[in-house]
């Protein structure tokens, strides 16, 4: 079955109170239009069409080539928006799934169960509906003696009988895709609000003896829309609660899941451990049997399994299996660690790779540099990378030893075996099994430091 989405995007939004577009707002890491665009992905559609209207050039910008386009320059209705896709779909034989694209809760499992329903009944429209306890202020899904739906009354039409129903319009809808365009094409905007709207298909379907269907949610928190930053926190609170609990029945355990936060698209092994604190972004990758925090800030990272990551920062790096990072250390992009790495505290590394088994355990900068295995890095050890134009590399071949407070000024090489010792500025190579000293001779002065001292306080008395 050819399965197609329209998504309507052209509303402005101006309940957000916000210069971004309302459906680039992000839940999890993630726009809330770029959901709803991935759960169409997830269930196989063929061509999915976004209607956009406001901020326009945005959405292209964002989602590219994903998906097709339609602009509604003036907003008239649901009915007016699904209708500049007619270019694009009314050829199309299949089904079209019509969504909104600030409904980001939506799963593809319950796209699937409303298709699955669509086909099963033959129905020319499946509604997506909802039971609530409170349906006041929704569209009420009227049924007939076998069930099929007749109607969506509106809360000011409703007679006292259908104020009692308690099945409401979620808002997302499976139409045969020839007949959707047929009904569009008698829609009117005979209301106060002068608007062509898609429930109005649902009318003219039921008119011409068509079977339309209805599919309750499971879980009701899937309809759920967002027009405001409240309304935007809720849904953040909701899929954050979905996706952890989605990693814990995969085997990850979370010591404390409303302080760790975990967007969409991250990626955990099982018999990993985060702490409290944790916040995992982007394409994270985690494997088996790490322990992550706590305060672990994560982002756009691989992560080897057996690795530990605490009070630390990684973006765009790269950790080998066994590696220890932290605390307080920081992994700028392009860190790309071996297996059984050690970076320790107040440690800064930036477009580098390290080889197994290397050592930078405190205070020390390494950027723009390739180290080899077993180097070890004194504390204080710096690569100076920057002459104030241009980066420039430094490498470190394997077995060598540096030590504390050295300044390797790049472009440098220290060679295999070899040993820098402390407190040396290093300018020029260093062969392999050398040993390099580059600092000026100690000169002591016997009985100098007392005369210091009165000369400061004579100075000081001065002032």
């Amino acid at each position: 079955m050819n399965i197609m989405g329209i998504v309507l995007a052209a509303g402005q939004g101006k309940r957000m109170k916000s210069k971004l577009y309302k459906v680039l707002h992000p839940v999890c890491g993630k726009p809330m239009v770029d959901h709803v665009v991935t759960a169409l992905e997830n269930i196989q559609a063929s061509r999915t069409v976004v209607v956009v209207g406001h901020g326009a050039e945005a959405v292209r910008a964002y989602l590219g080539d994903r998906v097709e386009y339609a602009l509604q320059e003036q907003q008239l209705g649901t009915g007016h928006a699904v209708l500049q896709a007619k270019d694009l779909l009314a050829a199309e034989d299949g089904l079209t799934i019509v969504i909104y694209g600030d409904t980001p809760l939506i799963s593809d499992s319950t796209l699937e169960g409303m298709i699955k329903l669509h086909r099963e009944k033959g129905a020319a429209a499946t509604l997506l509906t909802a039971v609530v306890d409170d349906p006041t202020g929704y569209g009420r899904i009227i049924r007939d003696e076998r069930g099929y739906v007749t109607q969506i009354v509106e809360q000011k039409d409703c007679n006292e009988a259908q104020r009692l129903v308690k099945e409401t319009n979620v808002g997302t809808y499976c139409f045969d895709n020839r007949k959707l365009f047929e009904a569009l094409a008698l829609v009117n905007n005979d209301n106060a609000q002068n608007e062509y709207y898609i429930t109005d298909v649902i009318g003219i379907l039921v008119g011409q003896g068509q079977i339309v269907e209805g599919y309750v949610l499971e879980d009701e928190a899937e309809s759920f829309g967002v027009n405001d930053r409240l309304q935007l926190s809720v849904a953040e609170q909701t899929m954050r609660e979905r996706i952890n609990r989605r990693h814990m029945l995969a085997g990850v355990t979370i010591i404390d899941p409303a302080n760790t936060y975990i967007e969409a698209d991250v990626q955990i092994g099982a018999d990993t451990v985060l702490l409290p604190g944790t916040v995992l972004r982007g394409k994270t990758a985690i494997g088996e049997d790490c322990v992550i925090g706590p305060q672990a800030d994560i982002a756009d990272s691989t992560i080897g399994s057996g690795v530990t990551v605490k009070h630390s920062v990684l973006q765009e790096a790269v950790v080998g299996a066994g590696s220890s990072v932290g605390p307080y250390a920081y992994l700028r992009p392009g860190a790309d660690l071996g297996q059984n790495v050690k970076i320790g505290d107040f440690v800064e590394i930036k477009n580098a790779k390290l080889a197994d088994d290397v050592k930078v355990s405190h205070l020390s900068y390494v950027g723009d540099a390739v180290i080899g295995r077993n180097v070890n890095f004194g504390c204080g050890a710096i690569t100076v990378n920057y002459d104030g134009f241009n980066k420039q590399l430094t490498e470190v071949e394997d077995d060598a030893f540096i030590g504390s407070n050295v300044n390797l000024i790049a472009p440098v090489k220290v060679g295999k075996g070899a040993y820098v010792v402390a407190g040396s500025t290093i300018t020029h190579e260093v062969g392999d099994g050398d040993v390099a000293i580059a600092r000026e001779r100690q000169v002591n002065k016997p009985g100098y430091a007392d005369k210091l001292r009165t000369k400061f306080a004579v100075k000081k008395a001065k002032k």
